[in-house]
């Protein structure tokens, strides 16, 4: 079987249990940029730690992706590139680095959740896995998004 009839296969099931969403597949991706980081971070989202991630603006010019819009929904993968979960985008902001704030820190739900941790991790990142050839920069515009986990569904008191 293929990503695609696994993703294909997926989102039919989705469909399935929800008929109201949308016949066309969404968007599939993994957060991070190695396959531990993926399944790390896909671990907060399913436990109802994370719902907010960010990137940067620099990375979406250089790739020529598309920007999140809110509403939007996509299928979340694992390190391995199975889809695991189905999330909506809630809410978006384009903000400089140096001003993201402690709330979309603890968002993000990585380490101790403090903004201090969330500068430290980013930067690191985009230092070393951007996809832009200006990497990081203080001042560099990220684009802060936040998001509901629709599937599965999240966790008890969470």
């Amino acid at each position: 079987m293929t990503a695609d009839e696994t993703l294909t296969d997926f989102w039919a099931a989705r469909r399935a249990e929800e008929p109201s969403l949308p016949e066309t597949v969404p968007e599939a991706w993994a957060f991070g940029a190695t396959p531990e980081h993926a399944d790390g971070l896909l671990e907060l989202v399913l436990s109802g730690t994370k719902d907010g991630t960010a990137s940067s603006m620099w990375d979406y010019e250089a790739t020529g992706d598309p920007l999140p819009e809110v509403g939007e929904l996509s299928v979340i993968l694992d390190g391995r590139g199975a889809p695991r979960a189905v999330i909506e985008t809630t809410a978006l902001a384009v903000v400089p680095f140096d001003q993201v704030d402690a709330e979309h820190a603890r968002a993000e739900g990585e380490g101790d959740q403090t903004l201090e941790h969330w500068r430290a991790v980013h930067e690191r990142y985009w230092r070393e896995h951007s996809e832009n050839p200006r990497g990081f920069e203080p001042d560099m515009p990220v684009l802060c998004e936040r998001f509901r986990l629709l599937w599965p569904g999240a966790p008890a008191g969470a």
